[in-house]
């Protein structure tokens, strides 16, 4: 029987959220409807991730949970990098599995929903250049900060991510399609737009880059925010800082990932900068705009990493003084260069040496956020709070900021600053820009 209703769990990146709501627009053209919950679902699609340990696992968990009390189940589709790396064997893993689909072949799904309720069973892991989006029906339905693909895949190959063997080659979309999605989106009620990639600052189209990208976006009426990630610090042109500097629109936030500070652990990653490098970067970057917020990401116990190279970790987050960042032990990814190399770290030690980084990382986030106590700014207002009149926005440093005010989703209001905790902010109502 055709599936009348679905729903869609996403794991992972933002790019696997866009991704979803994709999937969800395609199966809504063919007449579907989403459902609450999976319990009262015809179809559940588990848009995985394959970034950590265990993901695939914890991927066939999700799916044998979907197994109901009476014996029945959904038609269950299993999506994303996960699907990707284990193309037909995710079927022998688990035999609930109806439809096997691959990020870069999601646009295929309605196709594969036929094919699965006549009792076939489709696999569709190819990786073609981005053709999907051209099968991509047009945005009609936004949120007030929306999620734009401009580029996918990765040809950098650090040797303990998985990203290129799951999302293929580095592959930017045409400058025109984004800048139609980016007008349609705006028709649909969305105030930012937040540009995905997995390296979104190697996007190109011909002789344009990023930052053209960026201000030709800027141009667009009802836009207000502009946002990007995940970024590489090989590709943070001297343009793309300036632009920092000149597009008002574009947020003082900035996710750069090191992922080390010493040059030997960097080297074995085969990330393409040094420490040097990156904090040179971050010079100019806060040259051109001195109230940048700066996010990172860091691994711990990458193999062969010493105290020493460690100690090195500690000192670039130092120099840095991060607004936010994020931080993970070092897991193996099978087929993965790194997985095979000598001198794994025990678990204990990439435990000890985690806890030591957060404690520093969130000592700099709170004294990031205390700093902006007593700041006019502007907050784009997302959902209700937990309290009577609260609601919950964010600030052009991507600070959850809770404020009492009457204001809808999508507003900016302006506010001042009045409190800072370790991961949001209390702001007070001055004026209304209304929507």
């Amino acid at each position: 029987m055709t599936p009348k209703t679905f729903k869609i769990k996403n794991f992972g990146c933002q790019m696997n959220v866009y991704d979803g709501e994709r999937m969800a627009e395609l199966l809504g053209e063919r007449g579907m409807s989403p459902a609450a919950d999976a319990d009262e679902a015809d179809l559940v699609v588990l848009n995985t991730c394959h970034i950590r340990e265990k993901a695939a696992d914890k991927a066939y968990s999700d799916v044998g949970r979907l197994r109901r009390e009476d014996g029945s189940k959904p038609l269950i589709a299993l999506a994303g990098c996960v699907a990707q790396a284990e193309g037909t064997e995710a079927k022998r893993r688990s035999p609930l599995i109806d439809i096997v689909v691959g990020p870069q072949a999601y646009h295929r799904l309605p196709e594969m929903v036929a094919e699965a309720a006549r009792g076939a069973r489709p696999v569709d892991t190819d990786m073609p250049a981005i053709s999907k989006f051209e099968a991509l029906p047009a945005r009609r339905r936004a949120t007030q900060s929306a999620f734009l693909t401009v580029q996918e895949g990765c040809d950098k190959f650090c040797t303990y991510c998985v990203v290129p063997y799951t999302r293929g080659a580095e592959a930017s979309r045409p400058w025109h399609d984004i800048l139609a999605e980016a007008r349609s989106l705006v028709d649909a009620g969305a105030r930012e737009i937040v540009l995905l990639g997995q390296n979104v600052n190697a996007w190109a189209d011909e002789k344009r880059g990023l930052a053209d990208l960026i201000r030709a976006l800027a141009k667009i009426d009802g836009l207000e925010r502009i946002r990007y990630t995940t970024s590489h610090p090989a590709d943070m042109t001297d343009d793309l800082i300036a632009a920092h500097g000149e597009v008002e629109k574009l947020m003082p936030y900035l996710h750069l990932p090191v992922q080390s500070g010493s040059n030997p652990i960097l080297k074995a990653m085969n990330r393409s900068h040094t420490a040097e490098s990156y904090l040179a970067t971050i010079e100019k970057m806060r040259a051109a705009r001195p109230d940048v917020a700066i996010s990172g990401d860091f691994i711990v116990g990458f193999p062969g990493e010493t105290e020493e190279d460690f100690l090195a970790t500690l000192q670039i987050v130092d120099a840095v003084r991060y607004a936010s960042a994020y931080s993970f032990k070092y897991s193996a990814r099978p087929g993965t260069p790194a997985a095979a190399m000598e001198d794994q770290i025990p678990r204990d030690i990439m435990d000890d040496r985690l806890q030591r980084l957060q404690a520093k990382i969130n000592e700099q986030q709170l004294a990031f956020n205390r700093s902006k106590v007593g700041c006019d700014t502007q907050v784009l207002i997302e959902r209700n709070g937990k309290l009577a009149g609260q609601m919950i926005g964010k600030s052009p440093w991507l600070q959850s900021v809770h404020v009492e005010s009457d204001a809808l989703a999508g507003d900016i209001i302006d506010v001042t600053l009045v409190a800072a905790g370790p991961n949001s902010m209390s702001g007070a109502e001055r004026q209304r820009v209304a929507a």
